[in-house]
């Protein structure tokens, strides 16, 4: 009666009767957490159920997942090198590195306010850029960085520079303009803008054009450990 409840839960009530060899990567993994549900325990610990699916597939069943860890409401410790998964999947997320925790919180503050310059770079995509200043590393993600039209002056204030575009990429709808700047640190820097479809802004390949961001949209990092530090003035 359990394993019936059990593979109604997972919708795989249809493979009751067949063999391992007969189901698909994803009926066994659901297969699988029936097993384990069944078990009725206190945690459940899943060590990359994914790993081994196709990325179509990989999206539904983190859907299924997710709807399943709601409908339990037992305590699921999740483990992947998907940053996806992580922040799709995640009530809270520990990011770790060589064995050692580097940054613990919701998905929304480890994006939003990383601990260090790993955890910048390590979550997002395209990670946050990062421009070497000697002493520190000034950081914002590409998202808060757009053509200086778009910005609200309603948001404070705002630091504006003047961007060489080379390339853009459209993906869903966004532009990703990839350009380099000079005037925030002693070298030209790299950096990547997402530019959203909402944004009726201009922006042309190979041109002189003028970015900006919310300096509350800033991040700060210690040259030396990249560790966060307090917010300071910016000069360009």
């Amino acid at each position: 009666e359990k394993a019936d409840w059990a593979a109604g839960l997972l919708g795989i009530d249809h493979l009751m009767n067949r063999k391992p060899r007969a189901l698909s990567g994803g009926e066994r993994q659901r297969v699988a957490l029936a097993r384990a549900i069944v078990r009725d325990p206190n945690v459940f610990l899943l060590d990359e159920p994914l790993s081994n699916l196709d990325a179509k597939l990989r999206t539904s069943a983190r859907d299924e997942l997710k709807q399943f860890q709601e409908r339990l409401g037992t305590t699921t410790i999740y483990v992947t090198h998907d940053q996806v998964e992580a922040m799709g999947l995640g009530d809270r997320i520990v990011v770790i590195l060589d064995g050692k925790v580097r940054q613990i919180g919701p998905p929304r503050e480890v994006y939003s306010d990383p601990a260090d310059t790993f955890v910048a770079t390590f979550i997002g995509a395209p990670p946050m850029n990062l421009i070497d200043r000697g002493d520190h590393l000034l950081g914002f993600r590409p998202e808060n960085f757009l053509p200086t039209a778009a910005i609200s002056s309603n948001g404070g204030n705002v630091l504006e520079v003047e961007v060489r575009t080379h390339r853009i990429e459209y993906l869903s709808g966004d532009r990703h303009v990839f350009a380099t700047v000079t005037g925030l640190g002693p070298e030209e820097a790299h950096i990547v803008a997402r530019v959203p479809a909402t944004v009726d802004a201009e922006v042309l390949v190979d041109a002189e054009q003028r970015f900006a961001v919310h300096e509350k949209d800033l991040r700060f990092f210690d040259g030396d450990t990249g560790k966060r530090t307090d917010p300071r003035p910016v000069r360009t």
